[in-house]
């Protein structure tokens, strides 16, 4: 595949030490080929004038970076404490049995990536599921099966939070800083309820 330099050089100008824009460069690689591949990485690295061993030991510690590709859709299930015991678990194998796959398999469609989530850090809506990396608050095995059946039909979904769900790659474009123009989602009320309640005016 090929990576735009225009678009790396835009990000790096938005850095003062050119370094700073890893990140962001390894998510412009995976909107390109969807995962972290040999030939990303020595672009990264080229364009940073960084050691491929560098730019892999980046690639390689943050799980938002994928080693192999994955689907259109990356759907992680919180399983950590709190969502497990309000349903992640049965979320998880749920999805499992319906799709077909199990845990860190794609569909044969490519269209799902089943995974399990460490923590979505959003204990007060759980048990929480997250489509490339848009929340799904308040789910059970029935509601997010519909969530994976309409995208799997190519159907418009909106996640609970107002946004609307691109493609792997879209959202890998969108996080290294190119906007999409679609709405922002919301935090919602559970999620503030602490900054409403330390407000000095109350």
């Amino acid at each position: 595949m090929t990576y735009s330099e225009v678009d790396a050089k835009e990000i790096i100008s938005r850095y003062p030490v050119p370094r700073s824009a890893l990140l962001p460069l390894l998510h412009l690689v995976q909107s390109v080929d969807g995962c972290i591949t040999p030939a990303g990485i020595e672009f990264c690295a080229s364009m940073l004038e960084l050691t491929g061993a560098e730019v892999t030991a980046v690639a390689t510690f943050y799980s938002m970076y994928r080693r192999k590709p994955c689907g259109d859709y990356l759907v992680g299930v919180c399983t950590n404490t709190l969502c497990a015991v309000l349903g992640g678990d049965a979320i998880v194998e749920h999805l499992s049995n319906h799709l077909g796959i199990d845990v860190g398999e794609t569909t044969s469609d490519q269209k799902i990536t089943l995974e399990r989530v460490e923590c979505n850090a959003a204990c007060d809506y759980a048990p929480v599921v997250m489509v490339n990396w848009e929340f799904f608050d308040n789910q059970t095995p029935e509601s997010i099966t519909g969530v994976v059946d309409a995208l799997r039909k190519g159907k418009r979904v909106t996640a609970t939070r107002g946004a609307d769900i691109g493609t792997f790659q879209e959202t890998s474009r969108l996080l290294a800083g190119f906007p999409d123009g679609k709405p922002s989602g919301d935090p919602g009320a559970p999620t503030l309820a602490g900054l409403e309640a330390a407000r000095p005016d109350r």
